[in-house]
């Protein structure tokens, strides 16, 4: 899977705390940019968002002294009369011509700014491999490896970059970005719900999250991963499997089904590292009885 495209868009991460595009717009500072001064609306067939000129769009808010909010991302199907963007304050109306020539639109999605797409194929793999008319958990395993190795690599980049600013520092672009949840929840929940009865997909699912744990630059990134990983103790709990299969699901494994691994604990990551859930002392509990 091309990995190009994350180290152009993304920085590494230097400041865990910065403020996504998401929650600015809901702050004072946004309020303060007043009512929208024109609008722009697409006309025509769908088309999908393929990627936006950053550095022509602050031009232009530039020159026009305004701001311009996009209000469709990377990704999305702009259909008939779709508001693409708002324009705050400036001097004069900006061009549409020039602001739509701005705006890339393609028939179908791209990796260029796009890095939920490729995410999305490979879920897509994973989710029609743990059908039950295919039932072939390893090639839903292989994908998760691809789909570890680019949260990876997302987790030590800085993803709010939503908010663009001048050479004077004055905000001139507002794109909407996805958050780090949202990376979260479009590569794990579908294959966790889907592939709740298998040892094997909860195997690589845990040893994928520990992976991640363990790269993340920010406290609140790792904290979104351990909820993750409460969730999928409540999946293997509720799921049909018998107790000793729930331990074994409970396991790391990073070939699904092959070497059970357990984490050595980790400065500022005990709580990752070598844990026993719920369903590891249930488990425990009952072999000793046995014996």
């Amino acid at each position: 899977m091309p990995t190009w495209f994350i180290n152009e868009m993304f920085h590494e991460s230097n400041s865990p705390s910065a403020v996504s595009s998401a929650d600015w717009s809901s702050s004072d500072e946004y309020a303060h940019l007043g009512a929208p001064t024109q609008a722009l609306r697409y006309s025509g067939e769908p088309r999908v968002i393929g990627k936006f000129d950053v550095d022509d769009l602050i031009d232009q808010a530039r020159e026009a002294g305004g701001v311009i909010e996009i209000l469709s991302a990377v990704g999305d199907t702009v259909l008939d009369d779709t508001r693409l963007l708002h324009v705050f304050g400036g001097t004069a109306p900006l061009s549409e011509a020039k602001l739509l020539a701005a705006i890339h639109l393609t028939p179908q999605r791209t990796f260029e700014q796009d890095p939920k797409y490729p995410i999305r194929l490979l879920v897509d793999i994973a989710i029609k491999a743990l059908s039950p008319a295919i039932n072939d958990p390893t090639t839903a395993v292989q994908a998760i490896d691809e789909i570890e190795d680019l949260l990876r690599r997302l987790g030590r980049r800085e993803l709010d970059v939503g908010l663009a600013k001048d050479e004077k520092g004055a905000l001139r672009l507002i794109i909407p970005m996805p958050t780090w949840e949202d990376y979260l929840r479009l590569a794990f929940d579908e294959i966790r719900q889907y592939g709740g009865t298998s040892v094997q997909v909860m195997r690589r699912l845990r040893s994928a999250l520990g992976g991640i744990a363990e790269v993340v630059t920010s406290e609140t990134r790792l904290k979104s991963v351990e909820r993750y990983l409460k969730q999928l103790d409540l999946v293997i709990d509720r799921s049909p499997l018998d107790t000793e299969d729930r331990w074994v699901a409970s396991q790391e494994d990073r070939q699904g089904l092959g070497l059970s691994r357990k984490r050595q604990p980790a400065k500022g990551h005990a709580s990752l590292r070598g844990r026993i859930g719920p369903t590891d002392r249930e488990a425990l509990a009952g072999t000793t009885a046995r014996r």
